[in-house]
């Protein structure tokens, strides 16, 4: 891992109790940054958040849904309440739910846009108003998918969610670069997680091994690399892009099992 320095900085991260959102938190807080770590699961927030401040970090766990906007604004609250600054506002969380674009049903769609789409759009909304009355630089990173960009089976309505996370990145980035706060999205590409460790019959990373052209799935901490490039210094005239993470595969972008 490359050593950034993000002393003094407060990140808020959504759907951060496991997986690439623990991990970014656990890397921004190696690097001194102070943490709000938010997860739908309360539990699952309080031991994140107690693995990261027994390693010598600072992090508050906050439950609740990233969806809905009382969960929102009180992440940010926390942030200036006890840190008196918000740097990075991380739109990590996030839903994926398979299923054919004729047999999709509304109910489905509903909770996958509420949390990919509506969560994602105003943390990034209450934050950079948050930003520009303090006049303070930030990052604002959203995740988006490799399914926003090529097609994967079973995955239509999943995937236009994540298509429209990379254009809000890009309209953003336009918006708000007055301001000096930069908006970025990540688009992973197969990426071994305990939740995708449970897909295709415990043969996933081997799936996607075969078919990725540099032979790996991505890892979390690939994914967390990426996230800290694009908060650090090193990156403040990167704004309005999606970065692939995909060792290659939306090159060719042949579906598992083939």
């Amino acid at each position: 891992m490359i050593k950034y320095s993000f002393q003094t900085k407060v990140a808020v991260i959504t759907g951060a109790g496991k997986g690439i959102g623990y991990e970014i938190a656990k890397q921004l807080s190696s690097a001194g940054a102070s943490i709000i770590l938010n997860d739908i699961d309360w539990a699952l927030a309080d031991q994140a958040a107690e693995a990261i401040n027994v390693s010598g970090g600072v992090c508050v766990p906050v439950g609740g849904d990233a969806g809905k906007l009382d969960t929102i604004e009180h992440l940010i609250s926390i942030a200036y309440e006890r840190f008196g600054r918000l740097d990075f506002a991380i739109a990590n969380a996030g839903i994926t739910t398979f299923g054919s674009f004729l047999e999709y049903q509304e109910a489905a769609f509903q909770e996958l846009l509420t949390v990919n789409l509506k969560g994602s759009f105003f943390l990034a909304q209450r934050a950079a108003n948050k930003m520009i009355a303090h006049q303070q630089k930030g990052r604002i990173l959203l995740m988006s998918s490799v399914t926003g960009i090529t097609f994967h089976p079973d995955l239509t309505a999943y995937g236009m969610s994540k298509a429209a996370l990379a254009f809000l990145a890009k309209t953003l980035g336009v918006e708000l670069g007055k301001h000096q706060i930069t908006v970025n999205a990540i688009a992973p590409g197969a990426t071994v997680t305990q939740r995708t460790a449970d897909l295709e019959q415990g043969n996933y990373t081997e799936n996607w091994k075969k078919i990725t052209p540099n032979g790996r799935c991505a890892t979390t901490e690939d994914i967390a690399n990426t996230a800290l490039f694009l908060l650090s210094d090193e990156a403040q005239h990167i704004t309005g892009q999606t970065l692939v993470v995909d060792g290659g595969w939306t090159s060719t972008s042949p579906p598992p099992g083939t």
